[in-house]
């Protein structure tokens, strides 16, 4: 019996004269409170046909159990959301290199109700020749900007870079038109300078890469390098077909269409034998301002797609995150219309557009992250391993009233 049904019998009786001298408010004070509920009933036992009030209250109890005690309950949210498939794990890193893993989610990213076997790693720029950069992270590398091995040794020593990502610009017909021979040259110097996995990217000319990038394979053979990339818009086979042949990761780009990765991995798999084991994705990042909430919403359905099932998307995301320095709020002094408010110190600018572009895309499910200013790089590895449930040190003495506590 439930009070709407108790109330319903009351005015029942009142209109029959029954219950003339008992007031409703007195009923329904009581509600919430089963104990003070069959009080106030039991004052019109007989109206209910119950002889005793011992009767009234049997007929209650099956309705509102009372209890002295509250039932203890452990809070448990493992397996609240089961998915048909986890992320695939991919091995970076061979050879004479440090081994790294990512991938392998059993949920959405920094869900707690299945772990997170591998942590989202940072891997920092390196180019094959001085580029522009934007002045804050410029000023991180202007000793060693002319020698791309001895950026590569700051970055890991200096930063903490867990990968390396060379680029080789300089081999762009527009720019320098560097052969590829020179080019598997700087990628073995690199290889010499550090030990931890490289990512082996090009200048983006889609004539030109796929030489490049085939001889530069082939310099890291037995290293397990990621290499940068794979496109429709290119010759994929014979990019695709030179990291199988090398033992290397293919990185397959697409531009924010998760029907077109879907054609790309299935190309790539298909028509260049690459392993099941052999691919990590990017589906391109958009900076914050410039088409970030693009990025994430794509990023955010490849994932679920492939741990709802879907073979060819459940693998590994990486992201530009530097492409936050293509947005002008990043690097330029102020902004270049009058009426705008003051833009702020763009040394802190800078750096909080790459961690905010960042730290949105590892909530949408990214687990490699291509960054350049160090800042930006040691804040993000932060945010993640916190997320993680791998706090950092200091993080157990925060006061109980976590509401205010000032880090």
């Amino acid at each position: 019996m439930k009070y709407s049904d108790l109330e319903k019998l009351f005015q029942m009786l009142q209109t029959e004269g029954k219950a003339s001298d008992l007031q409703f408010s007195d009923l329904s004070g009581a509600k919430g409170d089963e104990k003070e509920l069959l009080s106030r009933i039991s004052q019109i036992s007989s109206l209910l046909g119950c002889k005793t009030d011992s009767e009234l209250e049997a007929l209650l109890s099956n309705a509102y159990p009372v209890s002295d005690t509250l039932d203890s309950v452990k809070f448990d949210v493992t397996g609240l959301i089961r998915f048909k498939q986890p992320i695939r794990e991919i091995t970076l890193g061979a050879g004479s290199r440090k081994k790294i893993i990512i991938g392998g989610e059993k949920t959405m990213p920094y869900f707690f109700d299945a772990a997170a076997p591998n942590t989202a790693r940072v891997t920092m720029d390196v180019f094959d020749m001085p580029v522009g950069l934007a002045k804050s992270v410029r000023a991180n590398y202007e000793d060693v900007m002319e020698d791309p091995a001895a950026w590569a040794k700051k970055a890991v020593s200096e930063f903490g870079a867990d990968m390396i990502t060379i680029h080789l610009v300089s081999t762009d017909p527009a720019i320098k038109d560097t052969s590829a021979r020179e080019a598997a040259k700087t990628v073995e110097n690199i290889l010499q300078a550090v030990d931890v996995p490289i990512v082996i990217g090009g200048s983006g000319n889609p004539q030109k890469d796929p030489e490049v990038l085939e001889k530069a394979a082939e310099a890291a053979e037995g290293e397990r390098a990621l290499i940068a990339s794979a496109n429709l818009s290119m010759d994929y086979q014979r990019v695709g077909n030179a990291a199988k042949k090398f033992g290397h990761v293919i990185l397959a780009w697409t531009q924010m269409d998760i029907n077109a990765q879907k054609e790309l991995n299935r190309k790539l798999f298909r028509q260049c034998g690459t392993d099941p084991d052999g691919l990590i994705m990017d589906p391109t990042t958009a900076a914050l301002g410039y088409g970030l909430d693009y990025a994430y919403s794509n990023m955010e359905r490849i994932r679920m797609a492939g741990l709802t099932g879907d073979t060819e998307l459940a693998y590994p995301l990486s992201s530009g995150t530097t492409n936050a320095w293509g947005a002008r709020e990043a690097w330029m002094i102020t902004s270049p219309q009058s009426q705008d408010s003051d833009w702020g110190d763009r040394e802190y600018r800078g750096p909080i557009w790459e961690i905010i572009t960042g730290m949105t895309l590892a909530l949408a499910g990214n687990d490699l992250f291509m960054m350049m200013h160090p800042k930006a790089v040691l804040f993000l590895k932060e945010f993640t391993e916190i997320l993680g449930n791998s706090a950092p040190v200091g993080f157990e003495k925060m006061n109980d009233d976590w509401l205010t506590e000032v880090f």
